[in-house]
């Protein structure tokens, strides 16, 4: 395992972090859960993600059960703010009083004196933002979190924060959490280089787009049972399961490229994504050990400049027929 700092900052983390949305505490048994945790952090996975909102707080409650076996500072464990978390008015958001007691909340169900990244889930439009950022600097210099980062903010809200946290001499955002993958690469025209600019650690997201680029969906055919995108409880982030024909052609395009680099089509989505001296870390799902196995198998693989290119091409690549796949 590789290890690459987050941002400009010192702590540095592992380049393949196991994250638990959709997973922990929800789709998946506590046992497996328990076996894919430590199996990452006995392949030397040392970053952990989750969320307060996932399963309901049961994720973070899995996640720290598992954890707490293992020396503290051996781990960084991230979690997150944000979404409704009861029916009440303040139950919700990112006002200072959801956000401290929302750290409470967090401390508990993981069973932990501190957390290591603690982030914004999103973008709160209906709260100042200064009061947002003041209230992650006083958790931090209450020792409640080391550091703070957010997840999906487009660059503008990125920008105006790291100019109130400069002007108000707060503690500064850490990292960043945004979807990225060979099929979604939004972030590319302005999150990437701000972050670049300001030395915010980008930990992104979905770098299998859903399970997209391991290959399973094949082009005409119906949908794997099991998976993701046949699931309608999980399918929403997959077009309940009517899947872009040529999004899938592009993903079979890939596929001798990845061959031809002795990766399978997975570790090659990985790779490519850490290809970037800005991310710091690719978050994975993982429902079986042996998916751990194989990403973490990613780290530290590099890319020639000629294989990037052709992966290029093949992203680039406009195809007529735009049909969809469902179950």
């Amino acid at each position: 395992m590789e290890y690459r700092q987050l941002g400009k900052h010192g702590i540095r983390v592992s380049e393949i972090c196991l994250g638990s949305w959709l997973t922990y505490g929800g789709a998946t048994s506590e046992d497996i859960a328990r076996q894919c945790i430590e199996q990452a952090y006995n392949l030397g996975i040392n970053f952990f993600d989750t969320a307060n909102v996932y399963a309901g707080g049961e994720a973070e409650k899995i996640v720290g059960k598992v954890l707490r076996q293992y020396p503290r500072e051996s781990y960084i464990l991230a979690t997150k703010v944000y979404f409704p978390m009861g029916n009440g008015p303040n139950d919700r958001g990112l006002s200072r009083k959801h956000i401290l007691e929302q750290c409470d909340a967090s401390l508990k169900r993981l069973g932990l004196d501190y957390i290591d990244l603690y982030q914004a889930h999103r973008y709160d439009q209906t709260v100042p933002l200064a009061e947002t950022l003041m209230a992650f600097d006083q958790l931090v210099k209450q020792g409640k979190i080391l550091y703070y980062g957010v997840s999906e903010w487009s660059a503008g809200q990125l920008a105006h924060a790291t100019d109130l946290t400069r002007l108000a001499n707060l503690a500064p955002i850490a990292s960043d959490q945004p979807r990225y993958n060979m099929l979604d690469r939004t972030i590319e025209k302005e999150v990437l280089p701000l972050c670049r600019r300001e030395g915010i650690g980008i930990i992104n997201y979905s770098p299998l787009a859903q399970g997209l680029l391991t290959g399973k969906y094949k082009p005409g055919q119906s949908l794997p049972q099991g998976s993701r995108a046949s699931d309608p409880k999980q399918n929403i982030f997959l077009n309940n399961g009517k899947l872009d024909q040529q999004e899938l052609l592009k993903v079979q395009r890939l596929l001798p490229i990845a061959e031809e680099e002795g990766l399978s089509l997975s570790q090659l989505a990985l790779t490519w994504c850490l290809r970037n001296p800005e991310i710091s870390s690719v978050i994975i799902g993982a429902s079986k050990p042996a998916q751990v196995q194989e990403n973490v198998s990613a780290s530290g693989k590099q890319l020639s400049w000629a294989t990037i290119q052709r992966i290029e091409e093949v992203l680039k690549m406009e195809i007529s027929d735009r049909v969809t796949v469902g179950v």
